[in-house]
């Protein structure tokens, strides 16, 4: 039998307008997102500072070849030589017999300020941790970071009680801890000590890239705080506090080798800093506004945590900084309210 389609579907498409059907329910903000502000047009990008990121487009080398065509990657080389010799990290050596030395290998990173700029061409010299033997040249790995639950929790606690708020980042941390196990590398490519290049350097520390560093390093500061009377969480290995007068409160919070530090008595903190500076090199970042790849911004509601600087990085390298705008998780001009049942 033949089909007309033409005369079967007319009726598919009514000249009627008819209007969907809308629910009359008032919306609420799902319970799982009670702790977040949740932005249409944000509370950050209305203030007109970080609408459009001003993101540096610098290259990183890939190679160590690459980086020597560029004077300021030699001298973040150099930077980073100066930085080992100055915490006696290594000895240069003859390779005993039996043993056999790790390689090492030039790492580029540009370091970026919260709204892109360029803060730092850091080089830094790795060892390749992968050729390590277990046991032999390394033990127990593990070392606590703050979770960033706790971190939250932290900038939470310090907001509600007024409490200022600072970040310190440690230069070359893992120079800063102890070696135990007998380990040589190579010396670093572009570096050879002239008349000495089949020697070796022993290390007396650890050096960037060898399994038992982050350990290492761990155990170094951790020591440290304890001599400072800091007690660690029992709960949260990264994340210290010290009291005085019974009233007096210092929180550190430790992820690797940024520090997030605040506490009621000003002058405790201070004093931790100044300890701490004369313990270890490092640098003093100010009143906290970028850790751990989070931006924070005080405003008189509180403290806003965004990754504006994140999310457009991601856009970039995507190709997608163009694309129109959503809203995510709320839409736009959605009304919500307060305190109603779901």
């Amino acid at each position: 039998m033949l089909v007309d389609f033409e005369s079967e579907t007319t009726d598919l498409h009514p000249t009627a307008t008819i209007e969907p059907r809308r629910s009359q329910r008032t919306r609420q903000i799902p319970q799982r997102l009670h702790d977040y502000d949740i932005f249409s047009e944000s509370t950050v990008n209305s203030e007109g500072d970080l609408v459009h990121l001003a993101l540096f487009s610098e290259i990183e080398p890939v190679s160590f070849e690459e980086a020597m065509d560029d004077p300021k990657w030699i001298e973040a080389m150099k930077d980073e030589l100066r930085s080992i010799e100055k915490n006696k990290t290594w000895e240069l050596v003859s390779l005993p017999l039996q043993k056999k030395s790790i390689d090492v290998k030039w790492v580029y990173k540009v370091k970026e300020k919260p709204k892109g700029e360029v803060a730092k061409y850091k080089a830094r010299l790795v060892a390749k941790g992968f050729l390590q033997k277990a046991g032999i040249d390394y033990g127990d790995v593990f070392a606590p970071v703050a979770r960033i639950e706790t971190v939250r929790l932290v900038v939470a606690l310090a907001s509600l009680k007024g409490w200022p708020m600072y970040q310190l980042d440690v230069k070359s941390a893992f120079l800063n801890g102890e070696i135990e196990e007998e380990v040589y590398v190579a010396q670093p490519p572009g570096f050879k000590i002239k008349g000495q290049e089949e020697k070796v350097y022993k290390l007396r520390k650890d050096l960037y890239g060898l399994k038992q560093a982050p350990r290492a390093w761990n155990k170094r500061i951790d020591s440290f705080l304890h001599q400072m009377k800091f007690i660690k969480c029992t709960y949260e290995h990264g994340v210290y506090v010290k009291s005085e007068n019974n009233s007096d409160l210092l929180i550190a919070c430790l992820y690797v080798d940024d520090l997030l530090v605040t506490g009621s008595n000003q002058g405790m903190v201070v004093d931790f800093k100044r300890s701490m500076m004369e313990e270890f090199e490092m640098t003093d970042l100010g009143h906290l506004s970028y850790f751990l790849g989070i931006e924070f911004k005080k405003t008189e509601k509180g403290i806003v945590m965004h990754q504006c600087k994140y999310a457009t990085d991601i856009l970039k390298k995507f190709n997608l900084y163009d694309c129109n705008p959503c809203a995510t998780p709320a839409e736009i001009g959605l009304l919500l309210k307060k305190d109603g049942p779901e």
